[in-house]
């Protein structure tokens, strides 16, 4: 198996650069990785979400959803009150997903994007 990469990031267009570093710091609790610019680097843990205010007029992303697995389900839990203690407005409490074998709610950040706060069940063989 070949390695071909050390880690990840993943740049998303912002509309407000400060508005999204005080979210996913504050709200959320990542870390600013870098800087650069009109761009930050926040560091997920097991890779990087690198957020970027563009000056040539590309549109925000579209039907993106951003999910960070949490260690279990009480963690799912203790982030959305957290959430809520902190005014932010949540599609749904905690749930188990119809489809797939996650336990998770979902927000939007500042830019509108989908963010997941999720507990992956483990699964048997």
């Amino acid at each position: 198996r070949v390695r071909i990469a050390r880690s990840l990031v993943t740049f998303l267009p912002t509309n407000n650069l400060e508005e999204t570093i005080d979210f996913y710091t504050r709200i959320v609790g990542l870390r600013v990785f870098q800087t650069m610019g009109q761009c930050v680097i926040l560091d997920c843990g097991k890779g990087y979400w690198g957020f970027c205010r563009y000056d040539d007029g590309r549109e925000l992303a579209t039907g993106v959803c951003l999910s960070l697995n949490c260690e279990n389900r009480e963690e799912v839990d203790r982030r959305y009150r957290s959430f809520l203690e902190q005014g932010v407005e949540t599609v749904q409490p905690p749930q188990h997903h119809k489809t797939f074998p996650v336990y998770s709610f979902f927000c939007h950040d500042p830019n509108g994007y989908l963010l997941e706060l999720q507990k992956i069940d483990e699964r048997e063989g």
